[in-house]
């Protein structure tokens, strides 16, 4: 185990499955101890049972943090469990694809309520946790790491709504930078390009097909490529800030 991380507190979203468990393991494999939140007990249980095999710490605790209060308390169960929060992941996230002239009733509203509200209500439940760290912390520094996609630099036509959400997470995670950085609370945020995860199989059966054809072009990205970014950035000295880092396919042009 490498202890880059060891003595800290990492709490992850959308930690049940593909990037949010990849980030889990890795995390937990430089020492730090990890809460996995999601919302599929089962899946938290699996992964939390792959990081105490390996001899790291875990804890899980299922949650939609796109209710507030729920959002809430799994910062709460983070803080009774392990006594502190260095490190807050906000990798929950949906993408449901298609015109918008079309788009089936709730499924804007899906993509608005967990990949915009739940990163804001567990951000603003860990902020003052994060600045107790920073002060007081074995590393005088905390950091908040928002999982965005390349959907937020570079707009699409059938992503619309998906755009609206990912540009949302980039200006607020650079607005935050601001505000916290006095405090040593880092924000940083990650931009995946096209990374192997079911994030697509939620899209319109109308449209599957050609979404699934565009994706099995290319070698895509795994989920460990972009759990090793968030490593890199959580890891760097407390001098250095790294606020924001595209991982692209080598294979992708868009």
């Amino acid at each position: 185990m490498n202890a880059n991380l060891k003595g800290t507190v990492t709490l992850v979203t959308g930690a049940g499955t593909g990037i949010g468990a990849a980030i889990s393991r890795t995390l937990a494999g430089q020492g730090a101890a990890v809460v996995l939140v999601g919302r599929r007990l089962a899946q938290l249980e699996d992964v939390a049972a792959q990081i105490r095999a390996r001899g790291g710490s875990a804890s899980v605790f299922a949650a939609d943090i796109s209710h507030r209060a729920r959002a809430a308390l799994a910062v709460d169960h983070a803080i009774s469990e392990f006594g502190r929060l260095d490190i807050v992941v906000n990798n929950a996230g949906v993408m449901l694809i298609g015109p918008v002239a079309d788009a089936p009733d709730g499924e804007w509203e899906r993509m608005i309520d967990v990949n915009l509200k739940g990163a804001l209500y567990i951000t603003q439940a860990a902020i003052p946790h994060l600045q107790k760290s920073a002060g007081a912390g074995p590393r005088q520094v905390a950091d908040i790491v928002n999982i965005s996609s390349t959907a937020g630099r570079v707009a699409r036509p059938g992503t619309a709504v998906y755009n609206l959400t990912k540009f949302g997470i980039n200006a607020f995670s650079e607005a935050l930078r601001q505000e916290l950085q006095p405090q040593r609370v880092r924000v940083g945020v990650i931009e995946p390009g096209n990374v192997d995860t079911d994030l697509a199989s939620h899209t319109r059966p109308e449209l599957l097909e050609s979404v699934r054809s565009q994706i099995n072009s290319i070698e895509r990205l795994t989920p460990e490529d972009i759990a090793d970014a968030v490593a890199y950035m959580v890891g760097r000295p407390r001098r250095v800030a790294v606020n924001e880092m595209l991982v692209r396919a080598a294979d992708q042009s868009w």
